[in-house]
């Protein structure tokens, strides 16, 4: 008999851990969807309580930003060692980051969004996670320019920024099981930023 949502899969690991409860809720996702998964089922599933789970996550739609969450709170530290220009160090940064993400670490929700029946809470989610970037690269910027977090010139940077972050992990999504690392479709982006800026990519004529 196939075991219910609410029944810990047979031989799952009692010990509670972000992983069993990512692996818990990734295969009730896929077996009966996000919205009718709960956070119960989740905790049931991995063998742990309610409560173990909100040590590790806010809510259900946080589940799978753990890695993402960790790469995120190193980001001012990054941002603060280094002694480049702003829109350098931001890229150095990110590049460091990216390096945690290897062909296999793709974060589960990223690649799974649609099968789940893309629910916005999930995108929320994502939402409030470049939010948080957003503003750790705004704090940063003004900072060492001596500026204020709303001012034109620091929007500028932080938005190039995270459009060449987006632009990379959309590319290493996509690029299927060959993908490689995110930090070498970061590298390539910035590359192009590069080659754009010095006018190599201008248009057909």
């Amino acid at each position: 008999m196939n075991a219910s949502p609410s029944t810990p899969a047979r031989g799952r690991p009692r010990a509670s851990s972000r992983a069993v409860l990512e692996e818990a809720a990734s295969e009730l996702f896929l077996e009966q969807g996000y919205a009718r998964t709960s956070v119960d089922q989740i905790a049931r599933r991995a063998g742990v309580s309610r409560g173990t789970f909100f040590n590790y996550f806010a809510g259900k739609a946080d589940v799978f930003w753990g890695e993402v969450d960790e790469q995120l709170d190193r980001l001012p530290e990054l941002l603060g060692a280094s002694a480049l220009a702003p829109a350098g160090a931001i890229d150095a940064a990110l590049s460091e980051m990216a390096k945690r993400f290897g062909p296999d670490r793709v974060p589960w929700i990223l690649s799974h969004f649609e099968a789940i029946g893309s629910p916005d809470e999930v995108l929320a989610a994502a939402t409030r996670r470049v939010t948080r970037a957003a503003e750790a690269l705004r704090v940063f910027v003004a900072e060492r320019t001596n500026g204020h977090p709303q001012d034109l010139g620091v929007a500028l940077v932080v938005n190039a920024a995270l459009a060449l972050a987006l632009s990379a992990m959309q590319s290493w999504i996509a690029a299927g099981p060959t993908r490689g690392g995110l930090d070498g479709h970061l590298s390539l982006v910035v590359a192009m930023r590069r080659e754009a800026l010095a006018g190599d990519l201008e248009p057909d004529r």
